[in-house]
């Protein structure tokens, strides 16, 4: 049995329609359209309440039928962490980045750490600066922040310690997109141009459980035998060169929690992995699949806030647009697809729909 793809536009404003997933496994949607003041033609989608953007839904058909077709073991995901992974949003306030909630112990380092924040953060969203001249100053930041991590005594307690009071937590159904990753043998590449260290320990103290498929690519911490940092490993990864070409940076999470060393991806067969679904918050994340030789790449986007400023561009950037915070059960379901072959039935958990 096939299904088809149902398109029915209608000539009102603001009518939602819903996503719809049917057995068979392949992403059937009936939608409606919209025009805003410039004229442009806007696709809305509302998926279990969820407000979703597709741009062109004939290309994301076509995506998920190439991917299905080459099956899971030509599959992997990219995934940028904070505000991607991660809420953006927790109990009315905004939630904590990997990097934003470490206090290392020192309130004069914290306070050092506050300052630079201050004079590099408007030069990192400053649309003036070239992006040369930009990645240097990127690079300038991030080492002078790393510099003052080892002169100011950070400790691995810290890290757990600032986990642990943090205001950081997962988007619901995260944990469901790893489990059924984990069980196609999918690898996740987790990319971040904060901590390793503090991304692999909000996972254990979050998730509660270590996931063999999964790997970080984000700035290693080296610790003496006490505990206390005394350097970082290999180059800075800072936000505008988090990509593919720092895979060899990749380290599996189950190095810290006894999982034995088989059971990791292999970073040259993960390299082999032609399709991707790639997930991020920023325009500036689909760079992250860059250097790699990918044949399909479908990229989901977060948009969770300037939503009315900003929806125009992540639609024509994203092959879909989640908005408003929401939660990862759509990509769950999406990912289900490109996991089975037609006949496969669909992940059952997470919201129902009609």
């Amino acid at each position: 049995m096939s299904c088809r793809l149902r398109i029915s536009y209608l000539p009102i404003r603001f009518v939602p329609f819903h996503l719809r997933f049917r057995q068979c496994g392949v992403l059937c949607r009936s939608y409606c359209k919209k025009r805003d003041n410039r004229g442009e033609i806007m696709e809305h989608v509302v998926f279990d309440g969820v407000q979703v953007m597709v741009g062109d839904s004939q290309l994301l058909q076509s995506k998920i039928s190439s991917i299905q077709r080459d099956g899971p073991s030509k599959l992997q995901v990219i995934a940028d962490f904070d505000a991607t992974l991660t809420k953006y949003m927790i109990d009315g306030q905004r939630g904590h980045s990997s990097h934003a909630l470490l206090q290392q112990g020192n309130p004069e380092y914290d306070l050092k750490r506050q300052k630079l924040y201050e004079y590099y953060h408007p030069l990192e969203i400053d649309p003036a600066i070239p992006l040369d001249e930009k990645a240097k100053l990127m690079e300038e930041w991030w080492e002078k922040t790393h510099a003052l991590l080892v002169e100011g005594g950070l400790s691995f307690g810290a890290i757990k310690s600032s986990v642990a009071k943090s205001r950081i937590a997962f988007r619901d159904g995260v944990t469901e997109l790893f489990e059924l990753l984990e069980r196609s043998n999918v690898p996740v590449l987790i990319f971040s141009a904060g901590l390793a260290d503090i991304i692999e320990e909000v996972l254990r103290q979050k998730l509660h459980r270590p996931f063999k498929n999964v790997r970080i690519v984000s700035n290693r911490m080296v610790f003496d035998q006490n505990g206390n940092l005394v350097s970082f490993k290999g180059k800075t990864i800072h936000v505008l060169n988090k990509n593919e070409h720092a895979i060899d940076m990749a380290g599996p999470i189950h190095e810290q929690v006894g999982c034995s060393e088989e059971s990791a991806a292999d970073t040259a067969s993960v390299k082999l992995r032609t399709n991707v679904l790639l997930l991020g918050d920023h325009i500036g994340d689909l760079g992250m699949s860059d250097g790699l030789n990918y044949n399909t790449r479908i990229s989901v986007g977060f948009l969770n806030d300037n939503i009315e400023s900003s929806s125009d561009s992540y639609r024509h950037a994203f092959d879909v647009v989640y908005m408003n915070d929401a939660s990862m059960w759509g990509v769950v379901k999406l990912a289900s697809q490109l996991c089975s072959t037609v006949k496969n039935e669909v992940v059952t958990s997470g919201p129902k729909f009609p």
